[in-house]
C-alpha cells in the first residue's frame, strides 16, 4: 500500500508521497514513488505512483526511454518537449495502457492485482499549473477548482483535513502544512504507509521546483507539525460541549 497526495492551488502545486511497499506482512520494502522532471525556465513535472509496482516502474522506464531517444532524435515526443500538460497526461496514459496490455493477464494469473494509478502535476511555459490522475486503463481526469487535490493509495485517513483546508486560494505554505498533516494522520492509522517521505513544491510560473526534499523519520520540522496537530486536536476536543449535559 502507499499514500500519495497532490494539491493544486492558485500559488502552485504541492506533492507528498511515502516510500513503503507491502507485498505481505514479512515483505515490506522502500521504493521511491515520486519522480521529478525539469527543464528550468520551460517546465517542471512530477509523477507519483501507486498500485502494482512492476507496472508503474515499467511506465517510468518507458517515459525515460523516450527522453533518452529524443537526445539523438529531437522529433521524438516526450513529456519534456510536448506542447501541453494535457499531452503529458496523454503520454503517461498511453504508457500505462501499453504496460497493462502487456502484463495484466500474466500478473492476474499469478493471483496478484495489476491495477495502478499515477498522479501528474506540473506546469509548462505558456500554460497553467495542472494536476491529473491517470487510471489503470490509461484514461485520466484533471483537478478543478471544486476538486483541487487528488489522493492515491490509502487515502481515507488523510482526506478530512484536505476537505476542510484546501481551496484554490489556500497559500502554498498552508498547502504544505495540510499535506503533512494528511500524511501524519495516515502514518498513525495505517502500518502499510511509512517513512521516509518525498516532498515537492512548484510555484506558479516558476517553471522549476522550489522544493525537492526527502523527509526522514527524524525530521524535526515534520515532528513539530505532527506534535502541534496532536496538541491542537486535544485542545479542540476538550473545548467541545458534553453531549449528555
Amino acid at each position: 500500500m502507499t499514500y500519495c497526495v497532490a494539491v493544486r492551488v492558485d500559488q502552485g502545486l504541492v506533492l507528498l508521497s511515502d516510500t513503503r511497499t507491502n507485498a505481505g506482512m514479512d515483505n515490506i520494502a522502500r521504493f521511491r514513488k515520486m519522480f521529478t522532471y525539469e527543464v528550468p525556465g520551460d517546465r517542471a513535472i512530477a509523477l507519483m505512483c501507486s498500485g502494482n509496482l512492476s507496472i508503474t516502474q515499467e511506465v517510468k522506464t518507458c517515459l525515460s526511454r523516450q527522453i533518452k531517444i529524443s537526445h539523438d532524435t529531437p522529433d521524438t515526443e516526450t513529456i519534456l518537449n510536448c506542447k501541453t500538460m494535457h499531452r503529458v497526461a496523454q503520454i503517461v496514459g498511453e504508457a500505462m495502457q501499453e504496460m497493462q496490455h502487456r502484463y495484466r493477464d500474466t500478473i492476474e494469473m499469478q493471483g496478484a492485482g495489476a491495477d495502478a494509478s499515477i498522479l501528474i502535476a506540473g506546469q509548462r511555459k505558456g500554460g497553467k499549473p495542472r494536476l491529473y490522475l491517470v487510471y489503470s486503463a490509461g484514461n485520466f481526469i484533471e483537478a478543478t477548482a471544486d476538486t483541487p487535490f487528488f489522493q492515491i493509495g490509502e487515502h481515507k485517513y488523510g482526506k478530512p483535513i484536505l476537505d476542510r483546508i484546501i481551496k484554490p486560494e489556500t497559500t502554498i505554505d498552508d498547502a504544505v502544512k495540510a499535506v503533512c498533516v494528511s500524511m501524519d494522520s495516515t502514518l498513525r492509522s495505517n502500518l502499510s504507509v511509512g517513512m521516509p517521505l518525498d516532498l515537492a513544491v512548484i510555484d506558479t510560473d516558476a517553471f522549476k521546483f522550489r522544493v525537492r526534499r526527502r523527509i526522514e523519520p527524524d525530521d524535526e520540522e515534520f515532528a513539530m507539525i505532527s506534535q502541534g496537530w496532536s496538541a491542537a486536536l486535544r485542545r479542540g476536543f476538550e473545548a467541545l460541549p458534553n453531549v449528555l449535559d
